[in-house]
């Protein structure tokens, strides 16, 4: 079997607060590009969706482009540029730094984004 998706057409694209979030679903595996404009952070613009007052969600995942910072629960503390392969535990803040949007490929974490941020949106019509 060959599948190729391009999230210039994602399969859904979810609005949050200073950013959006492409899915592409694949046999097996969920992929998530995230886009997060300058300005956004977790505990502003996700915290209120996700209901959690820190990010529960395991990212193993590759920054494309910008700059993000993340904090841990436990105070633990990483920058993120362009090229970083990264994983980031449950329990942590992060905040876009610098005037540029930050685009980061999530690997594992992208279903349990994808479910959270629906689970929002159909709420929000409801």
């Amino acid at each position: 079997m060959l599948v190729r998706k391009n999230f210039s057409e994602a399969d859904e694209v979810r609005t949050v607060p200073h950013g959006r979030l492409e899915i592409a679903q694949l046999p097996g595996q969920t992929l998530a590009r995230a886009v997060l404009e300058p300005g956004w952070k977790w505990s502003v613009d996700m915290k209120p969706i996700a209901h959690t007052d820190s990010c529960e969600i395991v990212h193993t995942a590759y920054v494309v482009s910008g700059r993000m910072h993340v904090r841990m629960n436990d105070g633990a503390e990483i920058d993120l540029a362009a090229g970083d392969a990264h994983y980031i535990g449950a329990g942590h803040d992060a905040w876009v730094v610098g005037d540029e949007p930050i685009v980061v490929l999530d690997i594992i974490g992208a279903e349990q984004i994808a479910e959270v941020t629906a689970a929002t949106e159909a709420s929000a019509t409801a």
